[in-house]
């Protein structure tokens, strides 16, 4: 494996850059937090704990990414990826990259892949109708919160508007009667040929491929993916046929034509924010695969 030079991160700057991560994080969970302690249920935010498997205090947990040594830190504060030095800790690449080279260049081609494509914006977000699609409030995902339209009415917008979903961690939750009305099939196999930067639901995993990467990437980007994917959430769940507003989440009505513009806004403006962070995971995508 390629040698790499660790530049010295000065304990002043390092334990700094440590606290801001925890106090912005405290700012964005704190509220979901204190609902989880307390036992309530929450259907916007649990999904970023509960559908993404990164835990709060994971991501809350400062790292520097790869080629930094931490001055006067020890290996123990970081965990177990991490080695000590003469001068600090860092993280151990000779014994992590080997074991991550394979998710590490899949994930990789993924990113590329889906940032040289065309956002596509026609969807309106009908992947949430279709997940509840001719089913009953008793049978739906989120059965504690009503639907906005009868499901009779929300089986009739999903025949009208068709289904054009790209994402297949979208498509695998629709029920079994609403899949052939999707015009696209994805499928695991071909996910790096099917995603596209229009998508709510591939900028909001780039949440989890971030955390996926860590702690080879900076702590700062896999916040920076996480802040976006919860707006996106947000959006997500006023798109859907449920009605959020008791949570403060007014409805898009993409059953309207008026909603369907102000849904296609939001993914314009999601995959504007959603491509410098793209391209920042894979430069150290590129970076971490140099060194093998």
């Amino acid at each position: 494996m390629a040698q790499v030079r660790d530049a010295l991160m000065p304990a002043a700057v390092w334990r700094d850059r440590a606290e801001a991560h925890r106090a912005r994080l405290e700012g964005m969970i704190g509220g979901y937090l204190a609902l989880r302690r307390a036992g309530r249920a929450h259907p916007v935010e649990d999904f970023l704990f509960t559908y993404y498997g990164h835990r709060p205090g994971r991501l809350m947990a400062w790292h520097p990414g790869a080629g930094v040594v931490l001055e006067g830190a020890k290996a123990a504060e970081f965990g177990m990826a991490y080695a000590d030095t003469p001068d600090g800790a860092t993280l151990d690449l000779d014994a992590l990259l080997p074991k991550r080279a394979k998710a590490l260049a899949w994930t990789r081609d993924l990113l590329a892949a889906t940032a040289a494509r065309p956002a596509h914006l026609g969807c309106f977000g009908m992947h949430e109708w279709a997940m509840v699609y001719k089913l009953g409030q008793d049978e739906i995902r989120h059965a504690a919160w009503p639907l906005r339209l009868p499901p009779e009415e929300v089986a009739e917008v999903v025949d009208r508007r068709g289904v054009r979903c790209s994402h297949f961690d979208a498509f695998r939750f629709f029920t079994p009667p609403a899949r052939p009305l999707n015009v696209l099939q994805p499928t695991r196999e071909g996910q790096r040929e099917q995603e596209q930067p229009g998508c709510l639901h591939a900028n909001m995993d780039l949440y989890k491929w971030a955390y996926k990467l860590s702690p080879m990437i900076p702590a700062e980007l896999v916040a920076d993916c996480f802040a976006l994917a919860r707006e996106i959430r947000a959006v997500d769940m006023r798109a859907s046929p449920y009605d959020m507003a008791a949570l403060g989440h007014p409805p898009i009505r993409v059953e309207t034509a008026e909603g369907r513009a102000e849904y296609a806004a939001f993914q314009r403006s999601f995959a504007e924010r959603a491509e410098p962070l793209r391209a920042a995971l894979v430069a150290h995508c590129d970076r971490l695969l140099a060194l093998l």
